[in-house]
């Protein structure tokens, strides 16, 4: 059950004595996991309240309250942005509701921010830089995941194996997707400290300065191209290669030269993750929703071939040979018995010259000097033509070599 924001305020009050809040509003955040509201109180302070809808939400939070206290003074002073401080939590039969200090800014839109000025950009881009260069044992002190290139790649593995059974992601997706994780040049990179639910929503902006990054629920050691999924949503390339440019230039070291094909594959994957949790919690609207998009996205791939993901190529699927249009210009030819009953199959044969030695007659196709097969498809892929008059010899036998080249009449 969805929570309104005045319910939010009340619950508030009970996660930090004292607190009175005078005016309250709705705040952006995953309407599938959480319910958010920014709360005002009688000192003109401000106040986040953040309240799971369900277990698993309740988790996240439980986590990023850890991760929150494992940032020490020492290390948020080293970031170029604030952090959220908890200032309170309540506890409700299994869900906890957490209270946090209001930090300053307010969030914008992928397009917002892409028609921002250029300081903007390397703002944003200087912040990915200080997450990803935390130190690792942020992470492994508090107990939080952490993956090696190998373990995150056989990780998605396993996930696009699990969204397959659901039968409900387009065939060409699970192609590109499949490829793409097993093109193991495409995942050599150097794990780092990774954010891992940070989009538009999770910073906040005031003026052109990135004030404060929140949402630290899914922090770990893995793939940093996950934080830049949400990048390549941006139609302004300017954007992302500003982003980009002082990203790698603020980083302590360089970063690998597929970032972005790891981030685009993991922003079209984030789909898939996103219908295989709408069903798993039987929600309707959001499997529907999921299955709306991955049917776009299949549509313009399709059409476009969408954003590069793979270093190598993606193999082409076998071609459906057509039947070739019979001849309506030119000098008229003898006879072709294949014509006779209409459609013929796209197989090109070169004619056998005409040899007075009639020894040449009794030649098979399997004995004229060419390699068996070379170069034909696959029998599948080739429509099936008229059929010929069946002779007594051959009425079962359908096998090239039992077929024999009949000398033609001479006039």
């Amino acid at each position: 059950m969805r929570r309104k924001p005045i319910e939010l305020a009340a619950v508030a009050t009970a996660a930090v004595p004292g607190l009175t809040p005078t005016a309250v509003s709705s705040a952006p955040d995953d309407p599938a996991d959480f319910d958010s509201a920014l709360l005002q109180d009688t000192e003109g302070k401000r106040w986040r309240v953040r309240s799971p809808r369900h277990a698993e939400a309740s988790a996240r939070l439980e986590t990023e309250f850890l991760v929150l206290r494992a940032f020490t003074p020492g290390i948020r002073a080293e970031l170029p942005f604030l952090m959220p401080t908890v200032a309170g939590t309540v506890r409700q039969g299994s869900l906890s509701t957490f209270v946090y200090s209001h930090l300053s800014g307010a969030t914008r839109s992928v397009e917002d921010l892409s028609d921002g000025s250029a300081a903007l950009a390397k703002e944003v881009g200087a912040a990915l830089a200080a997450i990803h260069d935390l130190p690792h044992s942020l992470v492994s002190n508090a107990d939080l995941p952490s993956y090696t290139p190998n373990e995150f790649r056989q990780r998605r593995l396993n996930e696009l194996d699990q969204a397959a059974t659901t039968g409900k992601i387009p065939p060409l997706l699970l192609r590109r997707w499949e490829h793409a994780l097993e093109d193991v040049s495409l995942w050599r990179f150097n794990p780092s400290v990774v954010h891992g639910d940070l989009h538009e929503d999770n910073l906040l902006v005031d003026g052109e300065r990135v004030t404060a990054v929140t949402g630290w629920t899914d922090l770990r050691i893995g793939d940093p191209a996950d934080d830049m999924a949400w990048l390549v949503a941006s139609n302004d390339q300017d954007f992302v290669d500003t982003v980009i440019s002082h990203y790698s230039s603020s980083r302590r070291e360089a970063p690998d030269a597929h970032l972005l094909r790891r981030a685009a594959l993991s922003a079209e994957f984030a789909l898939a993750q996103y219908l295989v949790k709408g069903l798993a919690a039987g929600n309707q609207d959001m499997t529907d929703e999921a299955e709306s998009m991955l049917a776009v996205l299949a549509e313009d791939v399709a059409e476009h071939g969408g954003q590069p993901i793979s270093v190598e190529p993606l193999p082409q699927p076998a071609v459906t040979v057509q039947p070739i249009a019979p001849e309506t210009e030119g000098p008229a030819s003898e006879p072709d018995p294949l014509r006779a009953g209409g459609a013929v199959a796209a197989v090109h044969v070169t004619p056998i010259p005409r040899d007075e030695d009639s020894g040449t007659a009794g030649i098979s196709a399997a004995d004229d000097g060419t390699e068996a097969g070379a170069g034909a498809p696959d029998a599948g892929d080739v429509p099936a033509a008229s059929p010929l008059p069946a002779t007594p010899a051959a009425a079962d036998d359908t096998s090239t070599t039992a077929l024999t080249v009949v000398p033609a009449k001479q006039d």
